[in-house]
């Protein structure tokens, strides 16, 4: 009679053990986040959910390791759009779930129950639109439209894509605030480059605007440039006359 050996536990990476639903049900990632909390899975598991299910004989999990193997940060994932998932057998469709995650992310910051912040300098600009703004890939301009405390009325995208003058035009810039009779302006834009210096363009666009902004009776008091974790403030060097 041969001897009686123990059965041994099936490996993750076994090909006879491909899908989550046969892992242990503490092992899994969303049974593990139930029972822990998120703070307990690791960032590979964390994504794994968002991806879903698996492909191609590999779990959801063996997918979000992939990506993270592949040099790419948080951050870097976080610039990512749903078309970039492909590459790493990840579909549009769950790709899109993680720039979902993402996207209310960088909102968050907005969204701290103080609809109507004040401005009182370019870092307080930053707190609220830093995270919103510095992962992207493209540029956005924004127009924050300010009352006479310099309490937010309401923020507005004038633009996104290539920061030029025939984009972001007096006429665009100042529509919403004339139509809301703000008292003043801030303009924020980022670069992706990370570079926080405004190119020579920057200077001549903020220069229009902050002429127009006189004759309108709508003074523009700082246009802030974010990038990364780095920002630049035309007010401070003295680039808005």
């Amino acid at each position: 009679m041969s001897p009686v050996r123990k059965a041994k536990r099936r490996n993750h990476s076994s090909p006879f053990y491909t899908t989550i639903k046969e892992w242990p049900v503490g092992e899994r990632p969303r049974e593990k986040m139930i029972q822990h909390g998120s703070a307990a899975l690791t960032e590979a598991e964390l994504l794994a959910i968002l991806i879903r299910t698996g492909a191609k004989g590999n779990t959801a999990v063996d997918l979000a390791k992939k990506l993270l193997a592949s040099g790419r940060t948080l951050r870097d994932i976080a610039s990512m759009t749903p078309t970039d998932f492909k590459q790493f057998g990840i579909g549009q469709a769950r790709g899109a779930a993680i720039v979902a995650a993402f996207e209310l992310m960088r909102r968050l910051p907005s969204s701290d129950g103080n609809p109507k912040p004040t401005f009182r300098s370019p870092e307080d600009v930053v707190s609220r639109y830093g995270a919103r703004l510095r992962d992207l890939k493209h540029e956005e301009f924004w127009a924050l439209l300010l009352s006479s405390s310099n309490q937010l009325v309401r923020d507005v995208r004038i633009t996104s894509g290539t920061l030029n003058a025939s984009l972001v035009h007096p006429r665009e810039c100042f529509h919403d605030a004339i139509k809301e009779k703000a008292a003043g302006m801030i303009f924020l834009h980022n670069h992706p480059s990370g570079n926080p210096e405004p190119s020579p363009e920057d200077v001549a666009i903020t220069k229009q605007l902050a002429e127009a902004g006189k004759i309108l009776g709508i003074p523009v008091h700082d246009h802030v440039i974010i990038a990364g974790d780095r920002f630049s403030s035309f007010a401070e060097r003295g680039l808005l006359s």
